[in-house]
């Protein structure tokens, strides 16, 4: 159709995304803790890449066409094309952070190394030493232990070169693991005269005390570099309907401690001998993208740099309770009368915990069936849960263990609510349940009614303060009905195999997502033939599945108007002479991580308007329990749509996605203002009206 290039490579898409996060740290306009944070994000993203994807494509290479997975294709000509594309990358991050630099001494803060310590600071950070860092630390003496222990994962090592000034020979390498998990990587020093901040890393304090652990033994030469080893997360699990999945997953937590190493990222000032010593131990090659880097790693902890260190720095608005909702109120009696559609992160998630925290004291509630993939750390929702059961509820929820990184949580969660007599229901073997649903039912004289929620994101305060994603409130019969077939699959996936088929209005996958926006695109393609305004609004995170991909192809060349807001993976070429500028992809990276999907289908008498769970990938599409849910409420569609509409308008932080990834500004137009998108939405929302 494109001459053989149907789609974009996914990785390299990836990598272009991960570029849009850069340039929100070259961007001067930026606060500067905002250009720091930016840092962190693009590394802790590069990280999990590598941990995940490039793990995956090495995976391919060796196992060939035997691999028990989607193969790419050339996955080693893919793999070659990322250590380019990264080393490239890293020589922008590395001038963006020089350029960082720069801009905090000119506010007069420093990051020191031990090397620039006044006396009264090397006196400080002396007695930190000993007070907090000295019994956290053990020194490993590489060379004279048969094999070095496994480097952990997301962990930071200061490699050490040893020795005496008066005898050569004498030079030994040990390793120190920098203990961020439990200290600070940001210290500030005592001020000097002149009114500067001072702030050293953790590392250098750890550096500018070797002498204290390593004198002594007889040594008087001290180096240390900074090296990070970057690991399979050995994700594919083994899928034996056989075995329990408690099992399978506490064996791939352990497989995934021992990984095979992805990525070795060192300073590139490091002594050769100790560089050529450590990888020959590690049992590294030139494969596996050994990246030379600046003196500092894991930048992932920038995104909590010491804030409070700026005088200047804008807090981000403050989320409201949405107007319907304000306490002291009944939700359910709120949502009874209509549905409500929050959007976060303006609007308070407390909303939702309310809500549950109602249902738990109402004497007339019976049961709560909820979906929960990741929860916030100390989880407000599990807390209202565990209280709903002890007062006499029914409680089911159903935890994820394999969603990506939070599986260990995941596993408490489980042991907890088990605890309180909740029913855990742990998904379905083979398939991830990434639906956000929950359904309430409550009996009142002798009528039984029914509350409930679809959500786009995840049901986590914490990350509800800056994902953007809506949840919809609803009483609606048609939606509930649908919510409670999925539960019903997913608590007897064998004997409720035609639950998920029988769903009326939810496009639910793996068996109807797909098919649902084929139609929806079909229908549009139809109407566009018959010289009919036809136009379709599509907002994803990531759009990879190329049987999608080729209807919005098919879609475009017939005349629709196709507006594509993906903020991350775009694997669809946009431009091509077929589609006579029908078809526009943009992504914006702003403060807040766009999260929501949203799909708009506008040729019918009424706007068709789902807001869902699922990404446009093989993975969520064939592979997931996922919903999309419409919404029926035409008051909520046009809020939907303003808001879809704003971010088109985007001229701030947003970017073309083009053919070849350029990532190039959104360019404001003459007589256009100025729009950034979320805060446009945020004075949307806060000024809107609501008539009871």
């Amino acid at each position: 159709m494109l001459k053989g290039k149907q789609t974009i490579v996914r990785d390299l898409s990836w990598l272009a995304f991960n570029a849009r996060v850069l340039q929100e740290a070259m961007d001067g306009t930026n606060h500067i803790h905002d250009r720091l944070r930016f840092l962190g994000i693009f590394s802790n993203n590069l990280d999990e890449f590598f941990r995940v994807r490039v793990a995956a494509l090495n995976k391919m290479v060796l196992l060939g066409k035997s691999a028990q997975m989607h193969l790419e294709a050339n996955p080693d000509k893919i793999l070659k094309k990322i250590q380019q594309t990264v080393i490239t990358q890293q020589a922008e991050f590395d001038a963006t952070y020089l350029d960082i630099i720069k801009e905090l001494e000119r506010r007069r803060i420093f990051i020191k190394n031990e090397k620039q310590l006044s006396k009264k600071q090397k006196d400080f950070v002396t007695h930190y030493f000993e007070e907090k860092v000295r019994t956290q630390i053990i020194p490993l003496m590489i060379e004279s232990i048969p094999h070095i222990p496994l480097l952990r994962d997301k962990s930071i090592y200061l490699a050490c070169v040893v020795g005496s000034k008066k005898d050569a020979m004498a030079q030994r390498y040990a390793l120190i693991e920098i203990p961020t998990k439990v200290l600070p990587r940001f210290v500030i020093l005592p001020s000097e005269e002149g009114g500067s901040v001072d702030i050293i890393l953790l590392e250098d304090i750890i550096r500018q005390n070797l002498p204290v652990l390593f004198a002594p033994f007889g040594y008087d030469r001290f180096l240390g570099y900074i090296i990070k080893v970057t690991r399979d997360a050995e994700l594919e699990i083994d899928n034996d309907v056989n075995s329990n999945l408690i099992d399978e997953l506490e064996k791939g937590l352990k497989n995934r401690k021992k990984g095979r190493a992805t990525r070795f990222v060192y300073d590139r000032q490091i002594d050769p001998t100790l560089l050529n010593y450590l990888t020959k131990r590690l049992g590294l090659t030139k494969k596996d993208n050994l990246i030379p880097g600046g003196r500092i790693h894991n930048f992932k902890d920038f995104i909590d740099f010491p804030s409070t260190i700026f005088s200047d720095l804008r807090p981000r608005p403050a989320q409201f309770v949405h107007p319907l909702l304000t306490q002291p109120c009944r939700i359910m009696d709120v949502i009874e009368k209509k549905d409500v559609m929050l959007h976060f992160p303006y609007h308070s998630f407390d909303s939702v915990i309310d809500l549950i925290r109602e249902a738990a004291i109402d004497p007339f509630v019976q049961s709560i069936r909820i979906t929960c993939y990741r929860l916030a750390k100390n989880s407000k929702i599990v807390n209202a849960l565990i209280n709903a059961v002890r007062n006499g509820k029914d409680v089911t929820v159903v935890l994820e263990l394999r969603a990506r990184f939070d599986e260990e949580a995941n596993m408490r969660w489980k042991e907890q609510l088990e605890e309180e007599g909740v029913k855990v229901l742990l998904g379905i073997h083979g398939m991830k349940v990434h639906a956000k649903i929950c359904v309430i039912k409550k009996r009142e004289f002798n009528k039984t009614k029914q509350y409930g929620f679809v959500s786009t994101g995840n049901l986590n305060e914490n990350t509800a303060k800056y994902y953007g994603d809506h949840c919809l409130l609803t009483t609606d019969r048609r939606i509930l009905a649908d919510i409670n077939r999925i539960f019903d699959y997913i608590e007897f996936p064998l004997k409720k195999t035609a639950d998920l088929k029988n769903c009326k209005v939810l496009p639910v996958s793996p068996v109807s997502m797909r098919r649902v926006m084929l139609n929806h695109l079909n229908n549009e393609i139809r109407t566009a033939k018959k010289k009919k305004p036809a136009s379709v609004v599509i907002k994803l995170n990531s759009l990879v599945d190329k049987v999608l991909i080729e209807k919005i192809y098919d879609a475009a060349k017939a005349g629709v108007d196709i507006n594509l807001i993906i903020r991350g993976i775009c694997c669809a070429y946009t431009g091509h002479k077929m589609f006579k500028g029908h078809l526009h992809a943009l992504s914006i990276i702003d403060d807040y991580l766009e999260h929501a999907r949203v799909f708009v289908f506008n040729s019918g008498k009424e706007p068709a308007v789902y807001i869902s769970s699922a990404d446009w990938m093989v993975r969520n599409l064939d592979h997931r329990i996922e919903a999309a849910c419409p919404v029926f409420d035409k008051n909520i569609k046009q809020e939907l749509t303003d808001i879809l509409n704003i971010q088109l308008a985007e001229n701030v932080k947003g970017r073309i996605l083009d053919n070849e990834q350029n990532n190039f500004y959104v360019q404001k137009v003459a007589q256009q203002n100025e729009v950034r998108s979320q805060e446009a939405i945020y004075k949307y929302l806060r000024n809107k009206s609501y008539k009871d």
